[in-house]
């Protein structure tokens, strides 16, 4: 006996106790697909066979299938189930999940069941008992149909037991393995001319072969793509059955796929002989329909009473359905789940039309799968939350739309005239509950508790439940709009710890490390002391509005890299960019990008510009004071010595030493610091093109970074003079292969840094380079004796000192900055798909997070 069981479904054995359900569920089903009742028991009492804890065992069992059930696996109940109220929550747990509930019933005689029983040394109940089951079965067999199993089957001897051959069936809404691509067109109601010229912009060759025939097109798909319709495709238009003829036509020939509108299963049902309200267009279509033939309309009634609910198609990527998909109704069977698909979710309540207000069950959406649907007619289509309505109302005088998978790229053609009134005017649809941009609102639980973030670079990153916390705190205070954080950079860890006699960073190691990564050429760039500014700029605020989705007017905005606004000032922010503005505007970049918008890693100078608290909170108390205690301790001991103290010689060394040191301290921070004004007295270093419509530029190697990035300060020159405010990286190619061109980047670097520079920052050539050890460090900073006193204090050169710091472990901070470049490169690609706020700002946010975790800030 052959025994077809959807692929996702709530198995249930039925079946007095002895008559095999165990062995039964283990030879057809994984050990992990079955949930037994008296091991539910063991679990809660050490005792399989403890009945007293059966309620308890059951709420074991029935909370383990719930979870299995929400993830979308086949679950079987191994347990007697021959009494209704004990089968009832099964049931009810199967639509609950909108999973099918299937029966297998194992109608074993009595007296083998008996048997059995005596023959287990672990079972010590009666045969009365087995005899009330086998009594419980019997009436169950007249009501399992009933009590709401979809499939049921009755093994009734033992030779059916023994040859039953399980098949398990896909349900016929999945359809993963169609990849596509795809073209989706939205609501066609009947606007057959509009449809035609939609789909010959697409590259479609439609031929009429036969007026006569229910399939009369021949439609001739470019490069293997596929038509979706998303339902809908009658009532209100011009020419009905010939849109039908042409998507029957292309279903049939494997050309389009079609999932039902409300409209279409309305017409059905009215074909069908059902009593339905003749309105919404319905007329119109029943009045051209006269004019078929009996078999046509008979064909279409199948057609239509074909037509599943809806598709997951793409791996499950992609969900196509007329009135939309929540993720936990997606490539599930129910009522519930065709209900949804046809007619949406609404409130209960109606609107001033009369019409039912629908639930933006869009603005909730967090599901990875990407929804496309109709049914709410919009002016105009936008993405929410991964989710795109592509009904732009053509029946109306809007537009007939379709958009391509995967390229996500919108094709529309204007109604040739508007064929009905719309009940609720169009613009009233936008966003289903008349918000302006509801994803842009984010949730606690989207970035709260533990969470596992996958990314491109490095698969999975975690972020820990008390860094998340941290976190919070910082982005909910002190953050820019959260639409503009397209990106956080991440930290850079140290090259290793030099050997080398008063240093404590030298180039060889950093150029050994890339040797060792497999790295043969790296760019050394001078690193500036200022601040890392990330700049986001627009080429206009109907960019910014458009894309970013911020209306205040503004072009663009500079924050720190812990996502806060880097200014204070307004007016200086919008100086800064329009400078850039105009830098990219002369360079020619807006359109050799072609882009709109660009996001820019950057250094801006002096460092004194943000750093002004640190600045005179503890730089400079601790010069002032070192400067003035040490000035009278030098002239006391001094005057000591003159009096003939004994010892006080090698004191005197002793403070002289430490004067000197706090001098260099002192001149070291100094150096980095002017006073700024205006946006005049600063100094803006970009070194990465981050992103620009369309494009993350990891792919590009550094030289085409810098080369960017000297353009921009070409451009400023060339308008400025000596007034420029965009300022040039200069930077050195080394083959760490070649020994003479690691001695030109040594040299370099000591030229730098003995001229008062603070180092410099050596990366691979290639922005992204991946070796036997895996992913490379992006980028190593090498920094100069003077600066590093800034960061470990005045007398860390001391040779005690500096053996004790030689000890200092980077493990950590190279880890910290791998995960956080994955991150931050992740939520650029993210951006870039166009995918929703919530998922650009878990990546952004979960950098930020990082930054809280115990890693020497010194490093």
């Amino acid at each position: 006996m052959t025994i077809t069981i959807p692929e996702l479904a709530l198995v249930t054995l039925v079946g007095v106790s002895g008559s095999g359900k165990s062995t039964f569920a283990r030879k057809h089903f994984r050990s992990t697909e079955v949930l037994s009742s008296d091991f539910c028991r063991g679990m809660v009492s050490d005792n399989e066979n403890d009945q007293s804890v059966t309620k308890d065992a059951f709420d074991v069992l029935q909370y383990i299938a719930s979870k299995r059930l929400a993830l979308g696996r086949l679950t079987v109940i191994d347990a007697t189930n021959v009494q209704p109220e004990s089968r009832k929550p099964l049931v009810e747990l199967a639509r609950k999940y909108h999973c099918i509930p299937v029966a297998i019933v194992l109608d074993v005689p009595e007296k083998l069941c008996a048997a059995r029983n005596r023959e287990r040394a672990d079972r010590q109940f009666g045969e009365h008992v087995v005899r009330q089951q086998c009594t419980s079965l019997r009436r169950s067999l007249r009501s399992l149909k009933r009590e709401g199993f979809r499939h049921i089957y009755v093994l009734s001897s033992l030779e059916h037991i023994e040859s039953a051959e399980i098949v398990r069936q896909p349900l016929w809404n999945n359809l993963r393995h169609e990849r596509g691509p795809f073209d989706i067109v939205g609501d066609v109601h009947g606007c057959f001319d509009e449809l035609v010229q939609l789909l010959s912009e697409l590259g479609y060759r439609i031929e009429r072969v036969d007026e006569s025939s229910p399939s009369g097109f021949q439609v001739t798909p470019p490069d293997a793509r596929k038509v979706v319709f998303l339902g809908d495709i009658v009532d209100r238009g011009p020419k009905i059955p010939e849109v039908l003829r042409l998507v029957m036509s292309m279903v049939k020939s494997g050309v389009a796929l079609c999932v039902p509108g409300n409209h279409d299963i309305k017409l059905m049902r009215k074909l069908q002989g059902k009593d339905v309200q003749i309105k919404h267009g319905l007329a119109e279509t029943l009045e051209q329909l006269e004019g078929e033939s009996t078999e046509f309309r008979s064909t279409v009634c199948d057609f239509l009473d074909g037509l599943v609910s809806h598709y997951v198609l793409d791996g499950g990527n992609l969900v196509v359905a007329h009135a939309g998909m929540k993720e936990s109704m997606q490539g599930r069977g129910s009522g519930a789940v065709r209900d949804f698909a046809l007619f949406g979710e609404t409130t209960g309540e109606t609107d001033e039309f009369g019409l039912p207000v629908r639930y933006p069950w869009a603005q909730e959406y967090r599901g990875s799968a990407m929804v496309v649907y109709g049914h709410t007619p919009v002016p105009e289509v936008e993405w929410i939350n991964r989710t795109i309505n592509i009904d732009t109302g053509c029946v109306f005088g809007g537009k007939l739309t379709a958009l391509r998978y995967p390229e996500r790229e919108i094709f529309s053609v204007p109604a040739l005239r508007q064929y009905a009134d719309p009940v609720r005017p169009l613009a009233a649809n936008v966003g289903d509950s008349g918000d302006k941009r509801p994803d842009d609102v984010l949730f606690l639980e989207d970035v709260m508790g533990k969470r596992v973030v996958s990314t491109q670079l490095r698969s999975n990153v975690t972020i820990r439940e008390e860094n998340a916390a941290a976190a919070l705190e910082v982005m909910s205070r002190y953050a820019v709009d959260p639409r503009w954080l397209i990106y956080l950079p991440p930290t850079m860890s140290p090259s290793e710890t030099s050997q080398r006699p008063g240093l404590l960073e030298y180039p060889v190691e950093a150029f050994s490390y890339f040797k060792n990564c497999g790295v043969s050429r790296v760019i050394c760039e001078e690193k500036h002391m200022g601040s890392r500014v990330v700049v986001v700029l627009c080429r206009d605020s109907e960019v910014a509005r458009k894309r970013f989705h911020v209306p205040d007017g503004s072009i663009g905005v500079c924050y720190t890299r812990t996502g806060r606004r880097f200014f204070n000032d307004v007016k200086m922010e919008a100086a800064l960019l329009e400078r850039v503005h105009a830098a990219m505007t002369r360079a020619g970049l807006w359109d050799e990008l072609e882009t709109d918008w660009i996001c820019l890693d950057c250094e801006l100078m002096p460092w004194s510009a943000k750093a002004q608290e640190l600045l005179r909170r503890q730089y400079a108390p601790v010069a002032s004071a070192s400067r003035s205690a040490l000035s009278h301790t030098i002239a006391e001991l001094r005057g000591a010595a003159s009096r003939g103290v004994e010892g006080m010689d090698s004191l005197l060394v002793w403070a002289e030493l430490s004067a000197s040191d706090c001098a260099a301290y002192s001149a070291a921070y100094r150096r980095y610091c002017w006073t700024v004004t205006s946006f005049h007295d600063l100094k803006l270093a970009p070194f990465h093109v981050m992103a620009t419509e369309g494009c993350v530029h990891t792919s590009r190697d550094h030289v085409w970074h810098m080369d960017v990035a000297k353009r921009l300060h070409r451009a400023d020159l060339d308008a400025h003079g000596n007034e420029h405010v965009i300022m040039d990286t200069r930077c050195l190619s080394v083959d760490v292969m070649d020994e003479e061109s690691v001695s030109e980047g040594i040299a370099w670097w000591e030229e730098l840094t003995e001229a008062g520079g603070e180092g410099m920052v050596i990366k691979p050539l290639e922005f992204i380079h991946s070796g036997h050890k895996g992913l490379t460090q992006p980028a190593l900073k090498c920094r100069g004796r003077e600066y590093l006193r800034i960061i470990y204090g005045p007398e860390y050169t001391r040779e005690e000192n500096l053996e004790r710091l030689r000890a200092r472990g980077l493990s950590g901070k190279r880890s910290l900055a791998l995960r956080e470049f994955a991150l931050g490169v992740e939520s650029l690609e993210r951006f870039v798909r166009y995918e929703p706020l919530y998922r650009v700002h878990e990546c952004a946010f979960g950098v930020l997070a990082m930054e809280s975790e115990p890693v020497d800030p010194r490093l």
